[in-house]
């Protein structure tokens, strides 16, 4: 898609560079999004490719991730063998509407400041503990958790000028064992449900993205029996928060989170 509305690229090479922010701005990434439809409120593109951030970072309180980095990058790198949490990546990725050509140019951090509730990548992100970096218009920078960040559909944080620089996974999540459950009505469908789950030595977190209108991260101090882990469904995720549209009404989101919840508890426990 052609964006035939914009004047003007902005390609900076370091943060003193960044423009001051103006209406009608949008950061570029990958571009899979923004190029995908008509764009005609934005007129001024800054690339954030001439940043050349270090696309991932190991260190030895976990795995920092540039904003800027690729799915496939982030699915095709080896990483510590005791990070062995990092076997998710993958499954998140292909729960995505997406080939591997999308793969190839769409970046982590824009899936996550698109905030789609089907956004696999915060999926990830939330079950393992990770948090974002953000700079700040005004210069600054914030760490925020990724469950935090997105506060609804197409809704996050991000205030005018904000940019997201890099997501931090911490060693701890990495070292936990993982488990993924995804379903939609048709077999290459966006998802209707996409749960995951992880047991290491901190407990048991399930994660419940896009059957609800926001990420929910649920807690227990260990793996749940069958009713508790429903009886903490039921009590944290509000029949208001499952979302209905072209892609599952909330009475069906919400059968499913319950099947799914339950496969991916047995599988961990």
């Amino acid at each position: 898609m052609d964006l035939s509305f914009v004047t003007e690229i902005s390609s900076p090479r370091s943060r003193d560079e960044l423009p001051a922010p103006e209406a009608g701005d949008a950061y570029l990434a990958g571009g899979t999004w923004l190029y995908s439809e008509p764009q005609p409120s934005t007129t001024r593109l800054i690339d954030l490719a001439t940043l050349e951030w270090p696309t991932l970072t190991v260190h030895d309180d976990g795995l920092e991730v540039a904003a800027t980095c690729t799915i496939e990058q982030l699915c095709t790198t080896t990483f510590p063998e005791e990070w062995t949490a990092t076997i998710l990546f993958r499954p998140c990725a292909e729960s995505l509407v997406s080939s591997w050509k999308i793969w190839h140019t769409a970046t982590i951090g824009g899936n996550l400041a698109l905030a789609l509730p089907a956004g696999a990548m915060i999926t990830l992100c939330c079950t393992l503990d990770a948090d974002l970096l953000l700079w700040t218009a005004g210069g600054g920078e914030r760490r925020i958790p990724v469950v935090e960040f997105v506060t609804g559909d197409g809704r996050t944080l991000l205030d005018t000028g904000d940019l997201i620089r890099s997501i931090h996974f911490p060693a701890t999540a990495l070292r936990g064992r993982t488990a993924l459950r995804k379903i939609a009505y048709s077999r290459f469908g966006r998802s209707g449900a996409v749960l995951a789950g992880r047991l290491d030595e901190v407990g048991f977190t399930l994660t419940v993205t896009a059957s609800t209108v926001r990420p929910f991260i649920l807690r227990f101090p260990a793996a749940p029996g069958p009713q508790s882990l429903s009886a903490a469904l039921s009590e944290q995720i509000s029949p208001v928060d499952y979302l209905t549209d072209a892609h599952g009404t909330a009475d069906w989101r919400r059968h499913v989170t319950g099947v799914l919840a339950e496969e991916i508890r047995r599988e961990l426990a």
